[in-house]
């Protein structure tokens, strides 16, 4: 399995001049909680995409285990992704997390593999108020149809309670043909 881990953003809504990813908790930088959980998935490639303060995240997470891929211009999820391909093995499933989303466990990860082992799995999750977040639209027999951004929700669907973690999990194999035909012709660019 690749893990490919998303901490190239700048984090404006911190206000800070520290990358997003390596604000402390509990001791440990954001992404630091997110690389040691992933560590425990056994993975036989483990690439951090890194952008935003580039030189002090890679100082900081660096690791004989870890491959970097540099992702220059911030160009949404994925374009970060893309950055990664060349490092990923093409036989395996690939797990992408975000690097400041530190409470994902390995045990919800787990099941999101099982999930995933014949095809793509979203990590989805129900919120009482899901204000600001993509909902997940599904069809009459349960499944996913697209997500779609706040922004760009009918009434509707901004009253749908699934929303989109963004965590998933696809077969490598596949995936650069996926990202190849993602569009950004949404209210977010």
């Amino acid at each position: 399995m690749n893990i490919v881990i998303l901490a190239a953003g700048q984090g404006k809504r911190m206000h800070s001049n520290l990358p997003k990813v390596l604000h402390p908790v509990a001791g440990k930088a954001l992404a630091q909680h997110v690389i040691d959980t992933a560590r425990t998935l056994a993975p036989e490639k483990l690439i951090v995409v890194y952008g935003h303060g580039g030189d002090v995240v890679k100082a900081t997470l660096a690791a004989p285990d870890i491959a970097w891929a540099e992702q220059a211009q911030q160009l949404g999820t994925g374009h970060a992704v893309a950055q990664a391909l060349p490092e990923l093995g093409a036989a395996a499933q690939t797990l992408v997390l975000y690097g400041d989303v530190p409470l994902t466990t390995a045990a919800t990860l787990k099941r999101l593999l099982q999930a995933g082992r014949d095809g793509l799995a979203i990590l989805t999750v129900d919120l009482a108020d899901p204000s600001g977040y993509g909902r997940i639209v599904r069809d009459a027999a349960g499944n996913v149809q697209r997500i779609v951004e706040q922004k760009d929700a009918s009434e509707a669907e901004k009253a749908i309670r699934e929303i989109n973690t963004g965590i998933m999990v696809m077969p490598t194999a596949r995936l650069a043909d996926w990202l190849g035909r993602l569009k950004n012709d949404n209210a977010q660019g």
